[in-house]
Parts: structure tokens; sequence; C-alpha cells
């Protein structure tokens, strides 16, 4: 599934949150939810034929769209994307409560159908499929399935523009974390190899801000994945407690500087790692 770029170059999310148009089918609007893990904000993203001025002025007529991860929860900004697009579909990327939060009031005010990999959030409509094209919109689409993050992750690309919507598989800045037990490392790795052999692509992250190429970024995770996998085996060697280390007392040394806000999702991301370690056979287990 490769593509032909048209990569727009990486610019920061706006603090005003209005429309940022990405490409010719793709624009998001920012939902006002920062923190720490969430950066500027859940970034909802819009696919169709939104014409030379997007969003349309009022009472103008509205481009058919598919909406990709509505948000947490907030009325305002579900009416802000029914005013824009005539909503042809909801996707959402995983089950996390910032991107499918917003699901109820979406599908309430437009009636679209709801589609993810877990049929546990689909609305009217079967559930994902890998490699599967949707034709809801003007311009097709094309599912990835890319565990890691989560297991229910998916990335969607449109080959027309050479955009990809990477949810939380990529972010803008940083790195994601792995949701252990949900999230899985080796998925993640597997997931940015198969990335990483399809050249041409832009990333459309679901937060931060988007213009960094897919092959570049995927360069970027791994290299940062893997050396902190050497890191953890340099730490568990030093302490000689590679047969039933505690993940906890791990984190206090790792993440001392870690703020309390995302203490909890780096000790899952570290339980992930000890897991890949377990699964390769180089330690026999770990404790909380």
């Amino acid at each position: 599934m490769s593509a032909s770029s048209s990569c727009m170059s990486s610019s920061p999310v706006p603090e005003s949150h209005a429309w940022v148009r990405t490409s010719a089918h793709t624009a998001f609007l920012t939902v006002d939810n920062p923190s720490a893990m969430t950066l500027e904000g859940t970034n909802t993203y819009v696919i169709g034929d939104l014409g030379e001025s997007f969003p349309p002025e009022p009472g103008a007529p509205k481009p058919r769209a598919v909406v990709v991860d509505p948000g947490p929860a907030d009325q305002g900004h579900a009416e802000a994307i029914a005013a824009a697009v005539d909503v042809a579909l909801i996707v959402v990327t995983h089950w996390h409560q910032d991107h499918v939060g917003n699901v109820p009031a979406l599908h309430d005010l437009t009636g679209a159908p709801v589609r993810a990999w877990d049929r546990e959030l689909c609305i009217g409509a079967g559930r994902l499929q890998d490699e599967e094209v949707l034709k809801d919109v003007s311009v097709e689409i094309s599912v990835w399935h890319a565990p890691g993050h989560t297991a229910d992750s998916i990335c969607l690309s449109i080959f027309d523009d050479g955009m990809i919507l990477t949810g939380d598989t990529i972010l803008g800045r940083g790195t994601t974390m792995l949701g252990y037990p949900d999230g899985d490392l080796e998925d993640y790795l597997d997931t940015l190899r198969v990335f990483k052999d399809e050249p041409g692509f832009t990333v459309l992250p679901a937060h931060g801000p988007h213009g960094e190429f897919l092959e570049e970024a995927c360069e970027r995770l791994l290299d940062h994945r893997l050396n902190r996998i050497h890191d953890l085996r340099r730490r568990l060697k030093a302490s000689d407690d590679d047969l039933g280390p505690s993940a906890s007392s791990l984190a206090e040394d790792i993440y001392a500087d870690v703020p309390e806000e995302a203490r909890g999702p780096a000790v899952k991301t570290l339980k992930a790692q000890l897991a890949y370690l377990m699964d390769i056979g180089e330690i026999a287990g770990f404790t909380d």
C-alpha cells in the first residue's frame, strides 16, 4: 500500500483549535482536552472531497465525509463536526475514551454508522477488516490493523493524498504508551516494521503536530523502543533480578522524573517490555 507523497510541512496544532487542512481530502479539528498524554488534544479528522474552501460557510452545502476519532465526550465538538460535514461514517482507531467518548453525541446528531476493529464499538455496521478499502466517500480509504498501543488499534491511509491517519500508533511528538496487557511490544515492533516498508506516506496523528514522513517516524520509534529494551536488559543484569523483577521497583528508578499524570501509562509500557523479555525467554516472569 505504498503511496506517492503529498507531504505538508510539519506544523504545531494551533491554540485556537480551528480546522486545519492537511491535504486535498483531509482536515482535522482538535478537541480542547490537552494533557501530558493527549498533548494539545485529540485530533478529529474528516476525510472526503472537501473542496477548495473548508469548512464551508454557514448555509453552504457540506461535503460528505468520514469522521475519524470524534474525541472525548464534548457536545460542542460534536456539533462543530456536524456543522462542517455531512457525516457518512464514523470510524474510531481504538477503544480509549479520548477517541470514542464523543461517539454517542455525534451518532445522535448525524445517525451515521460507527465502525471499529472491536465489534463492541460498532453501531449499525460491521467491524473493520485488515486491508479493507472503505468506499463511503469519493476517495478510497484503506484500513490497516496496527496492534501494539492497543490490540484493536487501526490506521487509515488515503493513497490519493499520500496520507496515513495513525491514531495513537504514531504520535506527532514523543512516543506512545503500550497499554499492557492489551498493548503488546512485539506487536508494536511488527507494526512499525510493516509501516517502515511503505514509503511515501505522511503521518496524520491523533495527537500532536502532523507532517512527519512515515518511514522516518517508524525508524525513530523503532530505535527508541529497541534502546529502551537494551537499557532494561542492562538494569536487570545490574540488579541481578532477572528471574522475577518487580515492575513497580523498576518504575521508581526509571520514571523518577515522569509527571504523576503520566506515571501509570509509563508503568504499563514498562510491563509490556518485561512481558516481551519473558516471551522471548530472557526472564522467567515479573511481578507488579
